[in-house]
């Protein structure tokens, strides 16, 4: 739900990588935050949609010299259908409106947040392959993807689109592909319709007190103060990557384990320490988007601390994470487990030397397209460990 939902959670895979959200859930926005009140000048022009082409302000361009491409990298026509379909950098431009559309909710960061709800219902200990059980968790995981992460992407490119326009001006909303109008409808479709299926969920499982309802409404909040004004959240490189990793790991866990069981107090302590190789995942996808954020003010950790420095806090806040989680299922008993999740803590490890250390710039998303399948597998293991 910052993905919700919850968005869990699972937070933050951009781009193919584990952000998104950069979930749950970019840029500097002069205008107001809210999504309901626009001052129109004349009611009569306001009723004809309008194209919006963002360009940055003349004082942050002309800081910073940019080396965007106007036009969307050349792909083979394959490779760039898929991108678009996914929402990841390379796709081409498009002018199908419905494509457009998915583009902006970027599919591929709804995995991780699927994932969530699978790890939740099975810490829940209560999960049968039933056909009820399976439909109500198939609804879960559209609730915390296309719906809610949908919502968060969508919402978080609307108050990039001045970075965007100096990162990637060929994206939908700053190149003008898609209007104003658009963007806000599907923003509020996506949000609505997420709090709504939560609402039946509630429904559905029986619950005297709705709690995916309230996952669901956390989700959606912290996705809309990560990326919009007065608070944007993302501003800050601490705050705002363990806000994104949070609402990956923790959102969808919480609302899958809401679903089908009880959310238990040290269930939600430990995704929330989980959280922090969840805020390791989502600087990967700040090292990418350097020139935009010191362009426009944003106070990411490789702007701050630069690269060099950024990337071993990235790699540590990752790794001492999942040491400590692994640490503390051999104490608690769960020895198989602890050995089941060093065995996958592992392969990270090496793939970190191997690529991202080398350069976290060129090798980003070749790292977490080698590593990440092992940190989410690590999250089942510790889901099933918490489960007895």
């Amino acid at each position: 739900m910052a993905a919700l939902v919850h968005g869990i959670s699972l937070t933050g895979f951009k781009n193919g990588s584990y952000s998104g959200t950069r979930s749950l859930f970019k840029g500097s926005y002069s205008g107001t935050p809210s999504l309901l009140l626009r001052p129109t000048p004349n009611p009569i022009l306001s009723l004809h949609r309008r194209n919006i082409r963002v360009r940055a302000a003349e004082t942050d361009t002309n800081q910073v010299e940019s080396t965007s491409p106007e036009k969307a990298p050349a792909k083979n026509e394959g490779s760039s259908n898929l991108n678009q379909l996914l929402g990841i950098k390379g796709a081409a431009q498009e002018t199908d409106k419905l494509k457009i559309r998915l583009r902006l909710t970027k599919p591929v960061t709804w995995a991780p947040l699927i994932w969530g709800v699978v790890c939740g219902a099975a810490s829940s200990g209560n999960f049968d392959w039933t056909v009820e059980d399976v439909t109500k968790a198939i609804a879960c995981m559209v609730l915390s993807g296309p719906l809610l992460t949908g919502y968060t992407q969508t919402l978080n490119d609307w108050y990039d689109r001045e970075i965007d326009a100096i990162n990637e001006p060929y994206r939908p909303i700053p190149s003008g592909a898609i209007s104003e109008s658009e963007v806000i409808t599907q923003i509020w479709v996506l949000l609505l319709g997420g709090l709504g299926l939560a609402a039946l969920l509630d429904v559905w499982a029986g619950h005297t007190v709705p709690s995916v309802f309230y996952i669901a409404v956390g989700g959606s909040l912290l996705s809309y103060i990560y990326s919009a004004p007065p608070l944007k959240l993302k501003q800050n490189g601490w705050i705002g990557n363990f806000a994104l990793g949070s609402s990956y790991i923790c959102l969808p866990w919480w609302a899958g384990q809401a679903l089908f069981g009880t959310l238990k107090p040290d269930i939600m302590v430990l995704t929330v320490l989980y959280s922090i190789a969840g805020l390791g995942i989502a600087i990967i996808n700040d090292f990418k988007s350097i020139e935009g954020d010191r362009a426009m003010g944003l106070q990411s950790l490789p702007v701050a601390f630069g690269v060099d420095t950024a990337k071993w806090i990235c790699v540590g806040a990752i790794d001492i994470t999942q040491l400590s989680i692994a640490g503390y299922l051999f104490a608690t008993g769960k020895q198989y487990y602890a050995l089941a999740l060093l065995g996958l803590i592992t392969p990270q490890i090496i793939l970190q030397f191997q690529y991202f250390l080398k350069d976290p710039i060129k090798y980003d998303v070749k790292y977490q397209a080698s590593a990440q399948p092992f940190l989410v597998l690590g999250l089942l293991c510790t889901a099933l460990a918490t489960s007895h």
